[in-house]
């Protein structure tokens, strides 16, 4: 990995980095103790440990980092902000569930340093080609094997990390490889000899045979062999013969090849393993949708109680759940408020044991990462149990915290007739309560007398009632709630509402009202008025959100609600597992905004949804081979025996899911070569899941990786599908090498 070794060479922040420095590792008001952090010479991995002598030292790679973020801007380091300056604090947040690392520098210089220094690499490393990040990866291993750090390993040591890769290889064969690889004969491998070693044990004998197939002299692929290739398999039609030779000049290694305007092997795999080869249609990565519709005719990516940290009843509320949510593309969030002490509202999940946070914190965290990763409107979804005196705070903080950002009046020059378009509401945060009166009298200059209001207090605690639950808790509850006038003003395109049946909302409803309900009343409304709940989709917005009794933060399917229309579908981001595979599947395309725009029929009300109309769209995946999947199983010696599902979500007519067979022993290199059939009738609204499980027949399988994505996203021909782990982030280099083919038929 020399490019990033040489560019730490010749950088100064770098340079101090590779030297090491004292800093205090801060957890919590009390827990303050100092660490001796270094980085490594392979200015990858950094390592620290405490001064005493012998204790045991962490390491993390730079490639485990997601961001790191300057001054005070973890809950830890805010709580000890008057004892330490911003300028010498800084955060590391990891992917993955792995907690924060806080520290604070001994001066501004050296965490400017550090700050500067771990950016810098990260860019390195989203710089780096696939062909380095391999390397890098080979050499990862290769330094948590070399048990004796003596630069070199012996025949048991590549045997120990062969089981750490999950790969079954039989002793013979193995040393076999082992030998071959040992050029200079020493009786164990070096550096460059393991690389050799791990190039032979990774042959692709599953692309081999799709290039042979190709090449005209089984040596190389002429230009026009690939542009046959690109043509015939990957349908790729529009300029053809362009795109071949960008691919040659992009992934071809040998420069001679690169003259003869021919592809090696070598080429076609790294081809074939880029985001040009991925399953994933690169063109539908920016956002390519438009953006000035109404607000109701998109799909809005939407967390559920996002001050929670883990489950409904004793979790942790942090302003954290904030910052994650919005870092992931989030753009409707959760406020649950409740009267504090010293006049102060604070945020908590009401009536249980979760921890409390100060919603003035929330305010401040929506405001610095509302529009980081999207400049699309965020929503603040607020549920409202103050007083009117701590609802005043509420609107003064808002005001005065969000200054610009927070939506007080309609936009000038829009007529008050349908709701603003994303484009519209660019770098917005919306508040979405309850308001006094409508739209039109607040801006008529009427009610400006009254500082306090009643609206009818539907309360979404009152929604645990939802199956015929202690149905008296709800009669004995206060039906009118006192709103204070300087928050109601703050609502102006999200006034939520009581809905009562689709017939008086067709007659009576405003399109800036927003009606919320549970999964269960969700559905209720879906089996009975189908078509109905469509049409009322393409007018104004509607939240559903996880039913009361998931006490333990599991999430429902999303896709039956956004088959639909409803546009905010709230899922607790902090769980992972299906439905949030697909929030992330629907989501990653069109720039990861928080905003996809929903199919033509859920937006054009003449075009009444008949998903019964006969036409019909034929997908065949052939599965062909699988490559090192990530170990599952913590016993030492087991090596996964893999599957792969492919299910399809969409209309209920689609939902489908079909299996391979399972092969034994064998997360390394499985082959399948299986062909999965999948008619469907409403492709646009169907997302394809891959799920890598372990085989076990005594009890469930376990998770392995997983990839969702719209079908309509999808590149056909040979694609590797790059699988993510439980928790949606990458496990390079695991992957799946599929072949797709989707017909129309008529």
């Amino acid at each position: 990995n020399d490019s990033i070794y040489r560019a730490g060479k010749g950088d100064d922040n770098l340079q101090s980095m590779l030297v090491g420095t004292i800093m205090r590792k801060i957890k919590s008001r009390t827990w303050k103790k100092q660490r001796y952090f270094k980085l490594q010479d392979d200015c990858m991995t950094i390592w620290y440990k405490s001064k005493k002598a012998g204790n045991t030292h962490s390491t993390f790679s730079v490639s485990d980092v997601e961001a790191i973020r300057d001054g005070h801007q973890s809950e830890v380091l805010l709580s000890i902000a008057d004892e330490f300056p911003a300028d010498r604090c800084f955060t590391l947040v990891f992917r993955g569930r792995r907690g924060n690392l806080d520290l604070v520098a001994e001066s501004a210089e050296e965490a400017q340093s550090w700050i500067r220094g771990v950016r810098k690499l990260m860019e390195n490393l989203e710089n780096m080609g696939e062909r380095e990040k391999l390397d890098q990866w080979i050499g990862d291993w290769f330094r948590k094997a070399d048990k004796n750090n003596d630069g070199r390993m012996n025949f048991k040591e590549v045997q120990d990390l062969l089981k750490m890769m999950n790969v079954d290889m039989n002793e013979h064969h193995a040393h076999r490889l082992f030998t071959m690889a040992d050029k200079s004969q020493s009786g164990s491998l070096e550096d460059d000899e393991f690389v050799l070693f791990y190039k032979m044990l990774t042959q692709r004998e599953d692309v081999l045979r799709v290039f042979q197939e190709y090449s005209f002299d089984g040596q190389k692929l002429s230009q026009s062999d690939l542009e046959d290739f690109l043509r015939e398999e990957q349908l790729d039609g529009m300029g053809v013969q362009q795109q071949a030779e960008q691919l040659i000049e992009r992934y071809e290694p040998s420069d001679t090849a690169k003259l003869l305007k021919a592809m090696t092997f070598d080429g076609f795999l790294m081809y074939l393993g880029s985001a040009e080869g991925s399953i994933f249609n690169p063109q539908w990565r920016g956002v390519f949708q438009d953006m000035s519709q109404p607000l109701c005719h998109y799909f809005i990516s939407s967390s559920h109680n996002t001050y929670l940290m883990e489950d409904q009843l004793r979790g942790q509320s942090s302003v954290e759940g904030y910052i994650r949510a919005l870092s992931r593309g989030c753009r409707c969030v959760e406020v649950d408020c409740w009267d504090g002490a010293n006049g102060e509202p604070i945020v908590y999940h009401g009536h249980t044991f979760t921890s409390k946070i100060l919603f003035k914190d929330v305010v401040t965290a929506v405001g610095n990462y509302a529009f980081k990763v999207s400049e699309y409107p965020v929503i603040l979804s607020m549920e409202n149990h103050c007083s009117v005196e701590q609802q005043r705070v509420m609107a003064q903080h808002l005001k005065h915290i969000l200054g610009d950002k927070l939506l007080k009046s309609t936009l000038e020059g829009k007529a008050l007739t349908g709701l603003p378009s994303p484009e519209d509401l660019k770098r917005k945060i919306l508040l979405k309560a309850k308001k006094i009166g409508g739209l039109e009298e607040s801006f008529n200059g009427m009610g400006e007398d009254s500082q306090t209001g009643e609206v009818s207090d539907e309360d979404e605690v009152a929604e645990i009632n939802e199956d015929n639950l202690h149905r008296e808790s709800i009669c004995r509850r206060k039906s009118k709630q006192r709103l204070s006038k300087e928050l109601s003003d703050c609502v102006v395109y999200c006034k939520s509402v009581h809905f009562s049946n689709f017939k008086h909302s067709r007659i009576h409803s405003k399109f800036y009202e927003v009606a919320s309900f549970t999964e269960s009343k969700a559905r209720k409304h879906l089996r009975e008025t189908g078509t109905e709940f469509v049409h009322h989709n393409s007018r104004q917005l509607t939240r559903v959100y996880p039913s009361g009794f998931r006490t333990d933060s599991s999430n429902f399917n999303p896709q039956e609600m956004w088959n639909a229309g409803c546009q905010i579908v709230a899922l607790n981001f902090q769980t992972a597992g299906e439905g949030m595979d697909l929030n992330d599947g629907l989501f990653g395309p069109n720039g990861s905004c928080g905003y996809v725009l929903k199919p033509s029929f859920m937006r054009e009300v003449e075009k009444r949804f008949d998903p019964e109309i006969p036409h019909q769209t034929l997908c065949v995946f052939q599965v062909i081979s699988g490559q090192q999947l990530p170990k599952v199983n913590i016993k030492e010696d087991s090596i996964v025996d893999p599957l792969v599902r492919v299910e399809i979500h969409g209309v209920p007519m689609d939902q489908s899911k079909q299996e391979t067979r399972y092969i034994e022993n064998n997360g390394f290199n499985p082959v399948w070569y299986d062909t999965l059939r999948f008619t469907l009738h409403t492709p646009e609204l169907a997302m394809v899941r891959f799920v890598v499980e372990d085989y076990d027949k005594t009890s469930r399988n376990d998770f392995v990786g997983q990839y969702t994505l719209p079908l309509h996203c999808m590149q056909q021909g040979y694609r590797h599908i790059h699988l993510l782990s439980r928790d949606g982030t990458r496990i390079p280099p695991s992957s799946l090498f599929v072949h797709i083919r989707i017909t129309e038929l008529g």
